[in-house]
């Protein structure tokens, strides 16, 4: 139970400091986004929507620098094309959502103050985010393959179990035995020994009368 709270409780751990990654480079990219929408509108006459389509624009490079750079510069870099082409898929869906409802609000209720474009686009901002988290941790920038799981040490037969054990073991067998045969000798000679006193017991007794 416990090693299942822990893998949890890291996984968790894991997840907030993506989010936390991914919304500080997504806050710069808000920054942007509202940045070039406002400074468009105040100095040229494009309509609302087309100035925050170039607005996304901008924001779209900043952040696809940031995410790969930042959030997630540790995911797999082998398929940069494939990569960048789904990054701009989904982006141009988020740039939908986003701009979707700003189009809304602008044309089908005419909120169009400068307050309200804001206003909705900051909304829509934070809808397509929802949106983009899931898509690009999905499938734009995927997680490295994990790697195959080592193979266990070679192992050695035993011959005086009949059975196989890990090389390091049976090395430690090996060993110990080596370091108990000087005591085997020494026990055999001390039984030889013993025999030979007890062969020339009876001589040194002698005869009984």
């Amino acid at each position: 139970m416990s090693e299942r709270g822990g893998a949890l409780r890291g996984q968790l751990q894991q997840l907030l400091r993506e989010v936390a990654k991914f919304g500080a480079v997504g806050g710069a990219g808000v920054v942007v986004n509202l940045a070039v929408f406002n400074l468009v509108r105040a100095t040229t006459e494009i309509p609302v929507v087309r100035a925050s389509l170039i607005a996304n624009a901008v924001a779209i490079i900043t952040n696809y620098l940031g995410y790969r750079y930042f959030t997630y510069r540790d995911r797999d870099k082998s398929g940069r094309t494939r990569e960048l082409s789904l990054f701009l898929v989904f982006s141009l869906v988020g740039l939908v959502i986003e701009n979707g409802i700003l189009y809304v609000a602008t044309y089908g209720f005419g909120w169009d103050s400068s307050l309200q474009s804001n206003l909705f686009k900051f909304l829509g901002i934070g809808i397509a985010t929802l949106f983009r988290f899931w898509s690009y941790r999905t499938w734009v920038f995927r997680d490295l393959p994990e790697r195959a799981p080592e193979q266990p040490a070679p192992a050695s037969a035993d011959p005086a179990y009949g059975a196989l054990k890990p090389q390091g073991e049976a090395c430690l067998d090996a060993a110990i035995d080596r370091a108990l045969e000087p005591s085997l000798e020494e026990e055999l000679e001390l039984e030889r020994l013993d025999q030979g006193a007890r062969s020339a017991e009876p001589d040194a007794v002698g005869p009984r009368s």
